[in-house]
């Protein structure tokens, strides 16, 4: 056998640009509802305490429902589950339009409703985060979360003046975008379906994606293999056929999590992520219910958003060049550290104009942190064990995130926002106190030294 390795063009790969349309209309309709919700809740209750409620309430329901969605991954075709949860998705927006058309939005409905949307995407985003492993090879696989992270931005910097533009018509507006959008990612998840069956008849994960990374072979299949020496060519059903044997739903959970916590390079970062995660978060969080709460308009706190979403976006254009090139664990606590200083910076600013400067300044570096965390997860995780080790990292990653919103509501309500501010810019402190006194995140190298890394600790 013959192999003649050739860069892959990441924006020739049509599975992949069809993935990232189904994922960004999805990501898209929940940046819209993530807009709208904590905004109708202060609106309809006039309490920041209850809307702080809705928003815990709904995280916990993602959360509980992501562990069931990283089962569903291993155990199910990915792309079929992606089209499952857009249909899903359509009727519950469409529930949510119906709801706001007839004014019946309350705090009842509005927690029913975030609580609902909530568990659909826990149960099926992790099979099309996974999914991406299966389109996308090892050594494009930094640029394409790179990509993915401009992605967000631009969400980012459209979803809050259009989630500001649509809810000043009204809550149903929203509702009917988010449909749309629902719509769009289950007409393209299925297209990919289609080109992933087709892919499955030659024995590979898509010969396509072979042939535009340059792999030349003689013989009827090609053994790839990931960083970890798990064979790669085999979606999660097709391995699912080769090894038929059956394990409990717990069991195949455990096994998720016991690997994870069995990778020093992976599982000790997520304690530090909870923690950044939680206190950068509750620190935004009680910034935006300040200011619905001091008067100002919903589509001035969308552009707020933009503007953040807007530094993002140049951060992410600048991502690929930095994952290749300076050490993962620079970037990581780098970006921890600038999340830090602007959580204590925001409660000293008061005024919107300054709260966009400092959080544009906290985020800049987020982009490219994201990119070798993520791209590096991927890399190192085993095909079959991805859609469990995706949702392990997911809930121990935001497991403390219902307290954000709880955090921000009582914060406001009984010690006033820059106290409240300030505890979250302390948790932010102890995320980098920890980062720094972590030798595995340190060590984690640059983008061509994951698989050889990964290898390292699969072996030790």
């Amino acid at each position: 056998m013959t192999t003649v390795t050739a860069p892959h063009r990441l924006w020739r790969n049509t599975r992949y640009l069809t993935w990232l349309v189904s994922d960004t209309s999805k990501g898209l309709a929940a940046a819209l509802f993530g807009f709208a919700i904590p905004l109708l809740a202060l609106i309809v209750t006039n309490d920041p305490a209850q809307a702080g409620i809705i928003g815990g309430a709904g995280m916990v329901a993602r959360l509980v429902l992501t562990l069931a969605g990283g089962i569903l991954a291993d155990r199910h075709p990915r792309i079929v589950l992606m089209l499952l949860g857009s249909l899903l998705g359509i009727l519950l927006s469409g529930a949510f339009t119906l709801l706001a058309i007839a004014d019946a939005l309350t705090f009842g409905t509005l927690l029913a409703a975030n609580v609902l949307l909530a568990a659909r995407s826990g149960l099926f985003d992790v099979a099309g985060e996974s999914a991406l492993k299966e389109l996308v090879p090892d050594d494009a696989m930094g640029r394409a979360q790179a990509a993915n992270q401009g992605r967000d931005a631009a969400l980012q910097l459209a979803g809050g003046p259009l989630g500001g533009l649509l809810l000043g018509v009204g809550g149903w507006l929203v509702g009917v975008a988010m449909t749309l959008c629902h719509t769009v990612a289950a007409i393209t998840a299925w297209m990919l379906r289609g080109r992933s069956t087709r892919a499955k008849a030659l024995g590979s994960e898509n010969a396509d994606d072979a042939a535009a990374a340059g792999h030349v072979a003689d013989g009827p299949a090609v053994d790839a293999r990931d960083g970890l020496g798990f064979p790669t060519e085999l979606s999660a059903d097709a391995a699912a056929v080769a090894a038929p044997t059956k394990t409990s739903a717990w069991a195949e959970l455990r096994e998720g999590f016991t690997w994870l916590f069995s990778r020093p390079d992976l599982g000790g970062v997520l304690v530090i992520i909870t923690i950044i995660n939680l206190g950068f978060n509750a620190a935004i969080t009680t910034v935006m219910y300040a200011l619905q709460q001091a008067g100002y308009s919903e589509l001035l706190i969308g552009s707020l958003g933009a503007g953040v979403g807007a530094v993002m976006l140049v951060g992410a254009i600048v991502a690929p060049m930095l994952v290749p090139r300076i050490r993962t664990g620079v970037l990581a606590i780098a970006g921890l550290s600038g999340g830090a200083i602007g959580s204590i910076l925001l409660s000293m600013v008061t005024e919107p104009w300054a709260i966009v400067v400092v959080l544009g300044a906290s985020v800049l570096l987020l982009p490219a942190l994201n990119a070798g965390m993520m791209g590096y997860f991927m890399v190192a995780t085993p095909t079959q064990l991805l859609g469990r080790a995706n949702s392990a990292a997911g809930v121990l990653g935001m497991g403390a995130l219902p307290l954000a919103p709880l955090i921000a509501g009582f914060g406001l309500t009984w010690i006033g926002r820059e106290a409240t501010i300030l505890v979250c810019a302390a948790l932010c402190a102890i995320a980098v106190a920890l980062a720094l006194g972590n030798r595995a995140l340190r060590a984690l190298p640059v983008e061509s030294r994951w698989a050889e890394h990964a290898t390292q600790y699969a072996n030790a």
